[in-house]
């Protein structure tokens, strides 16, 4: 079993609750994409949201980014953005040559060098700029001519996407959306939380300002970090992880699914539950844990098959079916 502090423990999912409200003060209602998006925080995973527009992608990561005293950057993705306009590139600089006249480069670094990178309309980049996030993504590092230059941690990728608008998109590779640990689905609010909505972003504002204002910082990078490795240290059986693998297996040739979820899949399952039970001051994970998150960790990592499409077939649908089809573990 794990040896966290008790005490600890009941620190951090109080310190971890406090942000869930702070982000809440933006965002009316929207509680499941909230906490997922606290429990990618916590795993330290990258998360892609989608949704269409106007239902709050960009404030629920603004107010993230404002809730955490860390560096912040935004990417607005076009069709003709470079890789090097998120990288970084090297300028001649004829200053940090030395005396003698002679010129030689510096190395600019680019947007991607901050602790929460907002990706915003990711996939209206082409493929080349897209992948230009591979690597930062997984080896949070940066390659610029023949340099290695690592990034500041925490680090955190949030993209968001629209699903419905097709002109002047392209398609995320798939080697890309398996290195986002959850996609979060942000859908129509209940008629109660729009109205309170329209009511937030209304009164006492000028234009489309967004709802802001009350979001105060409750955690720093330090406190974030040390929630990180508090987490990976939450206990996991045996049993469990046995579960995550078959659930993620069950997609390799399930009904309905042309391609399922590789090894990753398994492994961001794990990381999603124990950041799920410290979120709740547990020192343990439960087969709840990794069932609540297998949807938004498995959606973007399997393909519908063709007869699944022209049948209108969702993936959420197929996947919650296969999940009832494999047995949990009594602990």
């Amino acid at each position: 079993m794990s040896t966290i502090d008790t005490q600890e423990l009941a620190q951090a999912g109080q310190h971890l609750r406090l942000l869930r409200d702070e982000i809440a003060k933006a965002m009316v209602g929207q509680r499941d994409p909230i906490e997922q998006l606290l429990v990618a925080l916590v795993a330290s995973g990258h998360v892609l949201i989608e949704g269409v527009p106007g239902l709050g992608k960009t404030l629920l990561a603004r107010a993230l980014a404002k809730a955490v005293a860390l560096r912040y950057a935004r990417i607005q993705f076009t069709p003709d953005m470079l890789p090097s306009d998120i990288t970084g590139h090297a300028v001649l600089d004829a200053a940090a040559g030395g005396a003698a006249g002679a010129v030689s480069l510096r190395i600019r670094r680019g947007p991607v060098f901050t602790n929460i990178l907002l990706a915003d309309e990711i996939n209206r980049a082409p493929a080349k700029t897209q992948s230009a996030l591979l690597e930062v993504m997984q080896e949070y590092q940066v390659s610029l001519e023949g340099e290695t230059l690592p990034l500041e941690r925490p680090f955190i990728v949030l993209a968001t996407q629209n699903p419905i608008d097709t002109e002047g998109t392209y398609p995320l590779p798939e080697a890309q959306l398996d290195r986002f640990l959850l996609k979060i689905e942000i859908g129509y609010p209940p008629q109660a939380d729009e109205v309170a909505i329209v009511v937030r972003t209304t009164r006492d504002r000028a234009g489309d300002q967004l709802p802001l204002a009350e979001v105060a910082e409750c955690i720093d990078g330090h406190a974030l970090l040390a929630l990180q490795r508090l987490a990976s240290q939450v206990h996991v059986d045996e049993r469990v992880v046995d579960y995550a693998v078959r659930i993620t297996r069950s997609t390799r040739g399930g009904l309905g699914l042309a391609a399922g979820s590789g090894p990753r899949g398994a492994i961001a399952l794990i990381r999603a539950a124990r950041a799920a039970a410290l979120l709740e001051s547990r020192e343990f994970v439960t087969p709840d844990d990794v069932k609540r998150y297998a949807l938004p960790v498995l959606r973007h990592r399997v393909m519908l098959a063709p007869d699944a499409q022209l049948e209108g077939r969702r993936v959420d649908e197929l996947l919650a079916a296969l999940l009832e089809t494999v047995v949990a573990p009594r602990l």
